[in-house]
């Protein structure tokens, strides 16, 4: 007991029970806070989901099935992902009303806010691509033009034209011009594979060198069209087009002046 009554008498006895006294109170406060926290998410996100839930059943359900599987002018949307939904509905390709043509870019239906919810309440329904992040698209810092350039040729340009102008397809379907496009959204299509496009996974694509491809993408943007008219920048095809109208044009010209000159 002495030795106890001792130590309550030690001058730093006050001090270390104060901070011990405090760091109790702190961890407690911590720990229920972060529990606290949690319970929010998770109801907010339950509530999100429900919300999406109701605008599909609302405007998506007439094609895609009530449960999302799918009927015969649309397909499933189980296991698609939050990404694709970002994609389809952000730019507008869905809903559509003619399922039988090709899905074209334009003004979004839903706002981001029911875009979001849409794409959560999918998600729900089993595992897909994830909407990135926008820490995650940061092209600027982590993507190279040269390397983008180089990647964009060899596994894009056969169909979005070498100068990401957009082209033709079999069947009456065609490559949309990349040019406008928000980063999320390429970044989307890439993990997704939006109708005739290819999936091109991480192992295909690594997310570094899909960030490269959105670099270069944007840099072909703001490239300036020092050679004169860029004619749509679709190759050979319209300068052609262009060579044979003028060249014909003149030759009928020259012909008339002829004949009315022999007259």
């Amino acid at each position: 007991m002495k030795r106890l009554s001792r130590y309550r008498r030690h001058k730093a006895a006050a001090p270390l029970l104060l901070f011990f006294a405090l760091f109790a109170v702190g961890a407690t406060f911590t720990v229920a806070s972060a529990t606290t926290s949690a319970e929010t998410t998770t109801a907010d996100r339950s509530v999100q989901i429900e919300e999406g839930r109701q605008i599909f059943l609302k405007g998506c359900s007439s094609c895609h099935g009530i449960n999302a599987e799918g009927a015969q002018i649309a397909p499933s949307l189980i296991g698609v992902g939050a990404a694709s939904v970002d994609f389809q509905v952000g730019t507008g390709r869905m809903p559509m009303a003619d399922m039988s043509t090709q899905a074209m870019r334009k003004d979004p239906l839903y706002d981001a806010e029911e875009t979001a919810a849409l794409a959560a309440y999918v998600a729900s329904l089993a595992p897909g691509p994830a909407i990135p992040a926008e820490s995650s698209l940061n092209y600027e810092r982590d993507g190279s033009t040269a390397e983008g350039g180089e990647l964009f040729r060899n596994n894009c340009a056969m169909c979005h034209n070498f100068a990401g102008q957009g082209g033709a397809l079999s069947q009456g379907k065609y490559a949309p011009t990349l040019m406008g496009v928000e980063p999320k959204h390429i970044y989307e299509a890439m993990v997704t594979g939006p109708q005739s496009m290819p999936v091109f996974s991480d192992k295909t694509i690594t997310p570094e060198e899909k960030l490269s491809i959105i670099k270069w993408i944007k840099s072909a943007e703001k490239e300036p069209n020092l050679g004169g008219a860029s004619l749509g920048r679709v190759g050979p095809v319209t300068e052609g087009l262009l060579g044979w109208v003028l060249g014909l044009g003149m030759l009928i010209g020259v012909a008339v002046w002829l004949a009315m000159k022999a007259r």
